[in-house]
C-alpha cells in the first residue's frame, strides 16, 4: 500500500474518538500501562493483542444486545 492511503477508516464520523477512548479503558481494566507519549509501537504483542481482543469482545456483546432489542448497561 502506498503512503498516504488509509483504507481502515471508520464509517461513522467520531467513531475513531470513541474507539480510542475504549482502547484506553480496556487497557486500564487489564492493568496494562498506557504509553505516556501515545505511541503504542513499543508495547508487547501480548499486551496489544489482549487490548484488541477485549475491545472486540465488548463490541460483539454490544452488537448482540442491540440485535436482541435490549439496551446495554449504562445506556439510557
Amino acid at each position: 500500500m502506498a503512503y498516504g492511503q488509509k483504507r481502515n477508516t471508520p464509517v461513522v464520523p467520531g467513531a475513531h474518538r470513541a474507539l480510542d477512548q475504549l482502547k484506553y479503558e480496556v487497557a486500564q481494566e487489564l492493568g496494562i500501562q498506557v504509553p505516556s507519549d501515545g505511541y503504542w509501537g513499543t508495547m508487547t504483542t501480548r499486551d496489544t493483542g489482549a487490548i484488541g481482543g477485549n475491545i472486540t469482545r465488548k463490541l460483539v456483546a454490544l452488537a448482540e444486545q442491540q440485535l436482541a432489542g435490549r439496551t446495554p448497561a449504562g445506556t439510557p
